[in-house]
């Protein structure tokens, strides 16, 4: 599989899958459980083992889409 490097190609909306909510591509995992993580202070890793099929690329990947990286996510949310 080719590298993904930004959140456009990890990140899908079909209305066929979870309603239309932004998944990561090729899952049924919502973006916003990767938020929610780490809004509540849950490390990547912690996230990458409560949804194996999210490969760390595909999260990396969106948290710079959303910030640059997971202390600046959390404080664009306004939880830092």
């Amino acid at each position: 599989m080719a590298p993904m490097s930004t959140a456009t190609t990890v990140i899908e909306r079909d209305a066929e899958i979870q309603g239309g909510v932004p998944v990561f591509r090729g899952t049924r995992v919502p973006l916003r459980n990767l938020i929610d993580y780490l809004e509540a202070g849950d490390s990547l890793d912690t996230f990458l083992d409560a949804f194996p099929s999210v490969s760390r690329e595909q999260a990396v990947a969106a948290i710079e889409q959303n910030g640059g990286d997971e202390r600046s996510l959390r404080r664009r949310r306004g939880t830092v």
